[in-house]
């Protein structure tokens, strides 16, 4: 059964973090992903959005997928529903990558025993926006 990490290691990961991929960045300013990575911008945190067909987000040049970044990230933020997390969990595994963020609302399991299992740290179904507003700041 999976546990989301305690406070404090919450706000110790946040703080470590200066680049974070957000996977499902949308382009639309209505949607959460646009809204959440943009605070994210204003807190200071480098945003790279991962979307497979818009061009440029938040004024930042947008990649089609993990393994088409050109920098590492210390975070990957997933806006993606729960059906596509085992794929997103497999290309961090593949490409290495050490900490995953999957967002409030969505929750598989699975994917995240596994990425822990894999040596990752995983965060699920919390708000990286609120939880670094109200407790790491």
């Amino acid at each position: 059964m999976f546990t989301n990490p305690d406070q404090q290691a919450r706000c110790a990961l946040l703080k470590a973090v200066k680049t974070i991929a957000v996977v499902g960045l949308s382009p639309n300013a209505a949607r959460p992903s646009y809204g959440v990575s943009k605070a994210m911008q204003e807190f200071g945190f480098r945003v790279i959005p991962v979307h497979p067909a818009a061009k440029e987000i938040l004024g930042e040049k947008v990649y089609p997928s993990l393994k088409d970044l050109p920098e590492p990230v210390d975070l990957v933020d997933v806006f993606r529903s729960a059906e596509f997390i085992d794929g997103v969990v497999d290309e961090c595994l593949a490409l290495g990558l050490k900490a995953i963020w999957i967002q409030e609302g969505i929750v598989n399991e699975p994917a995240a025993v596994r990425a822990l299992a894999g040596g990752m740290t995983v965060v699920m179904d919390r708000c990286i926006y609120r939880d670094y507003r109200d407790q790491c700041r």
